[in-house]
């Protein structure tokens, strides 16, 4: 692994949370993601299911877990399978982990080849009344195939359509929102690599490098400091190509006196980072480009604030758009006629802000958690206003990650430059 070993009690801990919640003779089942094929014999590159992993902290391929609380025989009650290492296995991919390291890593007892898989859970089937099942459940996912988990569950309830099923997404949900110390320390680890990444950016840029390279100066620096990698597709975005939200092309020539937006992040032992900054690619802003950047910035600052407990995603977002409408109406983008005649479905500000100001961050970029629910501890958020506009070829947005707290809003990002001077003494000081 490239990431430092986890303490083993966070595992533990979480598999305990999550049974807490389970009902009476149930039991439930996590299976590990597969390579999804890309063409000929070539995959994509391989991620461990998110909710297995923060349940196991197994990060490796053909993984499954049984949890069974009310098992008759007690050695059931928590069962994780992992794969076996054959000769075929050593010569093309290498040793898989032994039964004594995943002990190590899970905190589970008991441990398994994965071929037993099958066999066991059939027999544990003839004592279970529920059955939680693990899908896809995120409010922006669009299924156009049939994944792992779902085909899995498909099977298993033609085979045993008797029982009653639940879903356990809706608990994973509830227990990922809130982070332990220990992922929030992970996840400080991967803002720590970011950092590093964007200051490298920084004092690389000049006019007439590619977009490219500056997306190989950050990916060599996130490497080197042991990031598993992008936490998600970089945005290195210069000039116009900022007013497109998932660009991702990174092609174009950085050109004297346009602004550059990097939208990346480090991914560390399966937790993420998420950052966004806009920097000069000549090293100074314009005064029209310092004014939109200052704007911004407020509305981030702003809208920070908010996040707190008691209040929900849902609610931050429309307040947010309310400080935004006001920034817009001061830079001359937006009139009191434009809010006189807006509508509930096409709000005057989106012309210019088209996207929602904040998203759940964790083991997934857009991590699971409910916009509707209040906040609690533990929630960390990103913080992502932006002004975009297509006929001065400017894309502006800023982006921090926040922790909730009990004691308010904590930015995890607040030690990366993001005030306009400091970024323009960076950059003239190489």
């Amino acid at each position: 692994m490239r990431y430092d070993k986890i303490d083993s009690r966070l595992f533990t801990e979480n598999r305990r949370n999550f049974r807490k919640q389970m009902k009476k003779r149930s039991l439930a089942v996590f299976i590990s993601n597969e390579a999804p094929t890309r063409s000929a014999d070539a995959t994509y590159k391989w991620r461990q299911n998110p909710d297995l992993f923060y349940l196991t902290g197994i990060d490796q391929e053909q993984t499954s877990l049984i949890l069974f609380p009310d098992a008759p025989d007690e050695k059931f009650r928590e069962v994780l399978f992992i794969r076996r290492t054959n000769e075929h296995t050593l010569w093309w991919e290498g040793r898989k982990h032994s039964v004594e390291e995943a002990k190590e890593i899970s905190g589970c007892e008991q441990v398994m080849w994965h071929d037993r898989f099958p066999e066991v859970l059939r027999n544990l089937m003839h004592y279970a009344d529920h059955v939680y099942l693990n899908t896809n459940e995120h409010d922006r996912s669009v299924l156009t195939h049939l994944t792992p988990e779902a085909e899995f569950a498909r099977n298993l309830m033609e085979k045993f359509p008797l029982h009653r099923y639940e879903r356990s997404a809706p608990i994973m949900h509830r227990l990922r929102a809130s982070k332990s110390d220990v992922e929030i320390a992970l996840m400080k680890r991967a803002i720590a690599i970011t950092h590093k990444g964007f200051l490298r950016a920084m004092k690389f840029l000049k006019p007439d490098v590619w977009e490219y390279e500056v997306e190989a100066e950050i990916t060599h620096e996130y490497m080197m400091n042991r990031a598993t990698g992008q936490a998600y597709e970089p945005i290195i975005a210069s000039g116009v190509n900022a007013c497109v939200l998932h660009y991702i092309a990174n092609n174009s020539q950085c050109r004297k006196g346009e602004l550059l937006l990097m939208d990346c992040g480090a991914e560390y032992a399966n937790y993420n980072a998420d950052l966004t900054r806009v920097i000069p690619v000549s090293g100074r802003f314009t005064a029209r480009q310092r004014k939109i950047y200052d704007a911004v910035l407020r509305v981030l600052r702003k809208t920070a604030a908010m996040m707190r407990p008691g209040v929900t995603l849902q609610e931050i977002n429309n307040e947010a758009a309310k400080i935004m409408e006001s920034e817009l109406i001061g830079l001359k983008l937006l009139t009191k006629t434009d809010l006189k005649n807006q509508t509930d479905e096409n709000p005057a500000y989106r012309k210019y802000f088209p996207h929602g100001i904040a998203h759940f961050l964790g083991l997934d970029v857009h991590d699971v958690g409910n916009r509707y629910e209040k906040l609690r501890p533990g929630a960390v958020l990103t913080c992502e206003p932006g002004i975009y506009i297509r006929e001065e070829k400017t894309g502006i947005r800023l982006e921090n990650n926040i922790l909730v707290t009990k004691n308010g809003p904590v930015d995890l990002t607040a030690d990366i430059p993001i005030e306009a001077e400091e970024i323009e003494e960076i950059m003239n000081s190489k």
